[in-house]
């Protein structure tokens, strides 16, 4: 009867194993292929054009391995038993590796590298009313803001912690939409479906207020088996630390509009003296 059990207990232990160790070798392949090719349009393009500017490579690499570290290693391990370390997680994932890969400008250097023919079909991509759908503010706002509130306010948190599938849904879900909600409000690529600056912050102050009310809520009412003082902690992580990277985005924005506006010529007019 033990050995039964002691089997049974290796069966469950190697289960929980897999469920760890497999979606994170996934989300590894899946990052580190996309470094690559980031890395290796970069040489290519700077064989045939201007050189790609190094704070762009600098801004992806960094934004590719928060997203790893956010997802694969010790946090991430850490962060299927504790919220506070899922809510860092989650804020890197979902807000500061988008902020540093949209810098990088990954569309503008695709569209360099390939050849005419891929790039003209490419940007047609780009000019449809699909693509038109999924980059607009309020679209992607929904995505992003709106998928947390379901995430933190059903079953769905507990749920990805015991199913693979659901746990690489929800973060590639988390990582996309954060990055979708970037570049709709910041434009760094060349954006054929462009929004006015007022319009894109109107957008903007309502997605900061959604995410702060969330995170006021998860204080309040924390998801499905996460302890009261997790919640807590995590809660006031998600609106604290959020903040500081929301304030990055409100600077950028802000600087592009001041940059869009401001008069070409700052020359002040010379006085002929008499």
């Amino acid at each position: 009867m033990s050995a039964n059990h002691h089997q049974i207990a290796e069966g469950s232990h190697s289960q929980n194993l897999f469920g760890i160790i497999h979606p994170q070798l996934i989300f590894l392949i899946v990052f580190i292929t996309i470094l690559l090719l980031y890395i290796l349009a970069a040489v290519m393009t700077n064989r045939k054009y201007k050189k790609w500017p190094h704070y762009r490579i600098a801004s992806f690499i960094l934004g590719v391995l928060l997203a790893i570290l956010a997802v694969v290693g010790p946090l991430a391990n850490r962060a299927t038993i504790d919220f506070t370390a899922h809510m860092f997680s989650h804020l890197l994932l979902g807000m500061l590796a988008p902020l540093l890969i949209a810098l990088a400008a990954p569309m503008t250097l695709l569209l360099r590298t390939l050849s005419t023919r891929l790039a003209r079909k490419l940007s047609s991509i780009l000019k449809s009313w699909p693509a038109r759908i999924l980059t607009h503010p309020i679209i992607t706002s929904l995505l992003n803001i709106g998928g947390l509130w379901i995430l933190y306010t059903t079953n769905l948190y507990s749920l990805m912690h015991d199913n693979s599938l659901i746990h690489l849904f929800v973060h590639f879900h988390v990582f996309i939409a954060g990055y979708l909600f970037t570049i709709s409000i910041i434009y760094f690529d060349s954006v054929n479906h462009r929004k006015s600056f007022i319009y894109r912050a109107i957008v903007l102050i309502i997605a900061l207020a959604g995410h702060g009310i969330l995170s006021k809520y998860i204080y309040a009412q924390p998801p499905k088996g996460v302890p009261i003082e997790q919640a807590e902690i995590g809660s006031m992580v998600m609106y604290y630390g959020g903040d500081v990277i929301d304030a990055i985005i409100i600077f950028i924005l802000c600087l592009q509009w001041y940059k869009a506006v401001r008069p070409r010529n700052h020359e002040l007019p010379t006085v002929k003296a008499h």
